[in-house]
């Protein structure tokens, strides 16, 4: 996009082209963040569903002052010809008066309207659902995520084996994941329906993209969002406020790729007896999700850890004490890149935020079934606002399928 931008800024100036962007981004947010910091003020328009279809990206269409599109992966050398010419309308073509006639005529569309008819069955009724989930999607706002989502399991139900819907599906769950709304499972669902659609058409650019998005370093083309933070640098020393986005990217998503699976020193086990006291009364809530959800034997998978004071019972954190670890204990002949991780913690003395922790494992080459990684966390965690204090251990668990 920048290269486009630089290449059409004067003719945009002069009024002679117009550009418009199309995105498939799952976080829009992070697309307008780059176009502020590159200075690029096309308009954007979001298809997080890839409901154009489009298997790879960039596609480059010229589209002329009809509407007619007359190059598909066009160059900036191409653009010459193309504005020197006045195109003819098409046969049929409405005026723009006629356009707007037709708007007035037509009434808008309420959501409920969109619901199933009643009659329809197999293919029909599950192009039904898929159309309601779309426009849920949408138009529905995040009040409407667990319907989006039920609406788009539906149509996966009647249609197994439609890669777009299920991909359609991992996108909505990604997004109630991001949200107040979120659901333990939320984030693994995602992955699994992303991979599921993958093994079902493996040519899909953009789907892959998504799930190695989240995934190990050892299958990453390049790092997604290392360039948020320099962006709002630069964007802040210019005097600007860098927009804000719903979803920070971190771990995996800013991960550089690897060439090696680098295995990190055994540090000493930090309750190799198991004498800390267990978390009984779950002051923190502990998430996994494995991308991808399957490996073939010899590959590797990154482990995705979520750490959540439970609200319930107003828990935090304290952090005048000692830093959060997270140890792993592989089955034979796994490889861990880290079995130990320390997170450390915030200058405010309490806070509730989520911390997240990632670590990424490797199957032996010989490895076939499912196995279990056993894990435990220790923290220092206080209950309600003037509560007791604890050190507690948490043990828990993330299962790992090998096929």
């Amino acid at each position: 996009m920048p290269g486009w931008h630089d290449a059409t800024a004067k003719l945009e100036a002069a009024g002679k082209l117009q550009t418009v962007g199309i995105i498939q981004e799952q976080h829009p947010n992070r697309a307008r963040l780059f176009m502020q910091w590159k200075r690029m003020d096309w308009p954007i328009l979001v298809d997080s569903l890839d409901l154009l279809e489009v298997a790879v990206v960039p596609i480059t269409l010229l589209v002329d002052e009809h509407g007619v599109v007359r190059k598909v992966s066009a160059k900036p050398g191409d653009l010459t010809d193309f504005l020197a010419r006045d195109f003819e309308p098409p046969a049929g073509t409405a005026s723009d008066g006629e356009h707007r006639e037709i708007a007035k005529k037509s009434p808008p569309v309420k959501l409920s309207e969109l619901l199933p008819p009643e009659g329809l069955s197999g293919a029909e009724l599950a192009a039904a659902w898929r159309t309601h989930a779309r426009a849920l999607f949408r138009w529905g706002g995040l009040g409407k995520l667990d319907a989006t989502v039920e609406a788009f399991e539906k149509a996966v139900e009647l249609e197994p084996d439609d890669g777009a819907t299920r991909f359609q599906l991992g996108v909505a769950l990604r997004r109630r994941y991001d949200s107040p709304s979120r659901r333990e499972g939320d984030f693994q669902g995602a992955v699994d329906q992303w991979t599921r659609a993958l093994d079902l058409d493996p040519n899909q650019y953009i789907w892959r993209r998504r799930v190695q998005q989240y995934g190990p370093r050892l299958a990453k083309p390049y790092p997604f969002y290392d360039w948020v933070d320099q962006a709002r640098d630069e964007i802040r020393a210019r005097g600007e406020t860098p927009v804000e986005l719903a979803a920070e990217p971190g771990g995996a998503e800013i991960a550089s790729p690897a060439k090696d699976f680098n295995v990190v020193a055994d540090l000493a086990e930090p309750d190799s007896g198991g004498r800390i006291l267990r978390d009984e009364r779950g002051f923190i809530r502990v998430e996994s999700t494995v991308v991808p959800g399957a490996v073939r034997a010899g590959d590797p998978a990154r482990l995705h850890f979520a750490f959540r004071p439970n609200a319930a019972i107003l828990a935090h954190w304290n952090n005048e004490a000692e830093d959060l670890e997270v140890w792993l204990e592989p089955p034979p002949g796994w490889e861990v890149d880290q079995r130990l991780v320390t997170i450390a913690n915030p200058p405010e003395l309490v806070s509730q935020e989520t911390r997240t922790v990632e670590v990424e494992v490797r199957s032996p080459k010989s490895a076939s079934g499912s196995f279990t990684v056993p894990a435990y966390a220790l923290y220092y965690v206080c209950e309600d606002v003037k509560g007791t204090c604890l050190y507690r251990r948490q043990d828990f668990s993330v299962e790992l399928r090998v096929e």
